[in-house]
C-alpha cells in the first residue's frame, strides 16, 4: 500500500532545502507526497513565495494560513504558533499521513510537530543536533528532536548530540546538509544572466550577498545592530550589495524597513524579499563574500569556497568551516572582517578549506532510510530513552 508522506514548509529558506527530498518522494512509486504550505509563503511582504513552489513544478496539497498580521512581538509569535497547532490538527484529522517531514528550528515547525504528536503521526526531523546559542531556535530545535522519531543530521557531531538527547542510535542518521543537493544538481546562472534577471549592474563589479536576522535571545536593540551593519556596508562604496530580507521573527520587520530605506539612498544596493532557490544559489556562487547571520552562511556558502562574515551570536555553536569569519555587530569589527574576507591571503586559504557538511547526496540517503522504516512497518511510537554514561 502506498504510504503518504507529508512535507511541511513555512519559509522560503526551508523550501529551498526541502525541495530535493520532496522531488524524490514525488517521483517514488511507493510514496504519495502531501505538500502542506504555510507561514510566510502566503505573505506579500515576504515575496509570496508559494509561487516559487508552484514554479518548481509542485502542487500545494494543503494551504494552512497561520500569520494574520506582521510579526512584531512575542505575542504575535505565540498567536501564530497557536493557529498552526489548530490548523494542522484539523488537517491531520482529514488526511491519512504515515510520516511527517519537518526541517530545522522554526517556531512554526514546532507547532506543526505538536499537532502531529497529538495525532500520533511519526515525525522525521532534518538538521537536528545543531546549536545556535543566540536564537530561540536553539531550544525549539531540541524540542522538535524529542517530538521526532527519525533524525537526519548534517554531520556526525550533530548525530552524536541527538543521541545525547536520548534518541536511539539506530534512528539517527548522518546524511549531510541537504542544501548542498541543490548546488550539486542545479545548473546555476552565469553572473551575466544573474545581473540581467535581477536588473543590477554586477557584470563587472564585485558584490556581496547580505542577510541579517534578529538575535532573538539577545537583549541588544535590533535597530542599533542593523545600523551598525549598514554603516559597515557604506564603508565599501565600490561594492554592490544584494540584500535578502529577514524572516518573520520578532524584530524582523524593523530590519526589513531599515534596509528598504537604506536602499533608496544607495544605488549600489538591491533588496529582495526572496530570490528563490536558483537565483539565491547563483548569487552565492559569484559573490565576493556573504555577510550576515543566516544559517546559509555556515551551511551552504562554504561549499562554494567563498568567505562568510558571520555577525554576532545567532549562529554561535555551529560547526564552521575555515571560510567563516566571526565578528561582533559593531561597525569597526564588521569592516575589519570584510577586509580580511576579501584579501588575497584569505581567499587563497578559503579555496582549499575543508567542507564539513557532506557531499550533496543527502536526499537520496534520506529516501533510502524512509523506505527501510516505512516499507516494513518498523515505526513504533513508543520510544525508549537512550541513556549514555555521564562523567562528572
Amino acid at each position: 500500500m502506498t504510504k503518504t508522506i507529508c512535507v511541511v514548509t513555512a519559509t522560503r529558506a526551508e523550501w529551498g532545502l526541502l525541495r530535493p527530498l520532496a522531488e524524490l518522494i514525488k517521483r517514488d512509486g511507493e510514496f504519495n507526497l502531501l505538500l502542506a504550505v504555510t507561514g510566510t509563503h502566503f505573505r506579500s511582504e515576504f515575496g509570496n513565495t508559494y509561487k516559487e513552489i508552484l514554479a518548481d513544478g509542485f502542487s500545494i496539497d494543503e494551504r494552512v494560513d497561520i500569520i494574520l498580521s506582521p510579526i512584531q512581538n512575542a505575542v504575535d509569535v505565540s498567536s501564530t504558533m497557536a493557529r498552526a497547532i489548530s490548523g494542522f490538527a484539523e488537517m491531520f484529522s482529514r488526511r491519512t499521513v504515515n510520516l511527517l517531514i519537518v526541517l530545522g528550528d522554526r517556531y512554526e515547525t514546532l507547532a506543526v510537530s505538536i499537532a502531529a504528536l497529538n495525532a500520533k503521526i511519526p515525525i522525521a526531523h532534518l538538521h537536528g543536533g545543531e546549536l545556535t546559542e543566540g536564537a530561540i531556535d536553539d531550544s525549539i530545535r531540541h524540542a522538535i528532536t524529542k517530538l521526532s522519531y527519525l533524525h537526519f543530521t548534517s554531520c556526525e557531531a550533530y548525530r552524536r548530540r541527538v543521541i545525547q538527547l536520548g534518541e536511539q542510535p539506530n534512528r539517527v542518521y548522518n546524511v549531510g546538509a541537504i542544501g548542498i543537493d541543490n548546488v550539486r544538481q542545479m545548473e546555476l546562472l552565469s553572473k551575466e544572466d544573474l545581473a540581467s534577471i535581477l536588473n543590477i549592474d554586477i557584470k563587472n563589479s564585485k558584490y556581496c550577498v547580505v542577510t541579517f536576522h534578529p538575535e532573538t535571545l539577545n537583549n541588544k536593540n535590533v535597530r542599533d545592530q542593523c545600523t551598525q551593519l549598514l554603516r559597515a556596508l557604506s564603508a565599501f562604496p565600490d561594492l554592490k550589495y544584494i540584500i535578502t530580507k529577514s524572516n518573520a521573527d520578532e524584530g524582523g520587520m524593523i530590519i526589513n524597513e531599515m534596509i528598504d530605506a537604506y536602499a533608496k539612498d544607495h544605488p549600489n544596493v538591491l533588496t529582495v524579499a526572496s530570490l528563490g532557490n536558483l537565483k539565491y544559489l547563483s548569487a552565492l556562487k559569484h559573490a565576493s563574500a556573504v555577510i550576515g547571520n543566516s544559517s546559509s552562511g555556515i551551511l551552504e556558502v562554504p561549499y562554494f569556497k567563498i568567505p562568510t562574515v558571520n555577525l554576532g551570536i545567532r549562529q554561535k555553536g555551529r560547526i564552521m568551516a575555515e571560510t567563516v569569519i566571526n565578528c561582533s555587530i559593531e561597525t569597526s569589527e564588521i569592516v575589519g572582517a570584510m577586509k580580511t574576507a576579501m584579501s588575497e591571503d584569505f581567499l587563497h586559504r578559503a579555496a582549499s578549506a575543508a567542507y564539513p557538511y557532506g557531499d550533496g547526496h543527502a536526499a537520496e540517503r534520506i529516501l533510502a532510510v524512509l523506505h527501510e522504516w516505512l516499507d516494513n512497518g518498523r515505526i513504533d511510537l513508543k520510544k525508549e530513552f537512550y541513556d549514555i554514561e555521564v562523567h562528572e
